[in-house]
């Protein structure tokens, strides 16, 4: 079967779109995809199984679907195995595995990852407490955020952080924070 269609069925099957919810039956068409490859199948499984969507919670479960799409380059899969490493669920935690898939997916323009890197820099976990590298992070996320309460939250922890820094660590950080944008990392996955 084609995998993009059988992936579509499993999230129809999962929100109720057409068809009846039926959670047991999108983890059917989301596996069948997978099988194929298709990492947003996989990255799908995964939320499915970390979420309990319809289905028993299962962490373990949910970092292999991740693990298994993040290895294909998918910046969402990417992003929540940075979560679980930071959290213990369903792996070890382990803030430098954390800090690796962060910055894979901050890397791919994923906002929400460039806010938890930047925590990351801010806190000092797995990496030196770095200022300049944590405003240039959620400098990013700002700039890619929607208004609301993820924005709002990148804008309000840059501006905690910038009152820790001086005028030329800012200036730094904002230089970073263009620099960073010029060659834009184009990503086909």
């Amino acid at each position: 079967g084609l995998a993009d269609a059988q992936n579509h069925l499993g999230y129809m099957y999962q929100r109720g779109q057409g068809v009846p919810q039926a959670p047991a039956e999108a983890v059917k068409w989301y596996r069948l995809a997978a099988a194929q490859g298709d990492d947003r199948a996989m990255y799908n499984l995964g939320l499915t199984y970390a979420n309990a969507l319809g289905i028993p919670q299962d962490y373990t479960v949910a970092a292999k679907w991740f693990m298994l799409a993040a290895k294909q380059g998918n910046a969402h899969a990417r992003y929540n195995l940075g979560v679980m490493y930071e959290n213990g669920q369903g792996v070890p935690q382990d803030y430098a595995e954390a800090v690796k898939w962060y910055r894979l997916a901050a890397e791919q323009g994923d906002a929400v990852a460039q806010h938890s890197l930047g925590v990351m820099y801010r806190d000092g976990l797995s990496v030196p407490r770095d200022y300049v590298q944590a405003h240039m992070w959620f400098s990013l996320a700002a700039s890619r955020l929607p208004p609301g309460e993820y924005y709002d939250r990148a804008v309000q922890v840059r501006d905690f952080v910038a009152e820790c820094m001086t005028p030329a660590q800012i200036a730094e950080a904002k230089k970073l924070a263009r620099e960073w944008w010029k060659p834009l990392k184009v990503v086909t996955k």
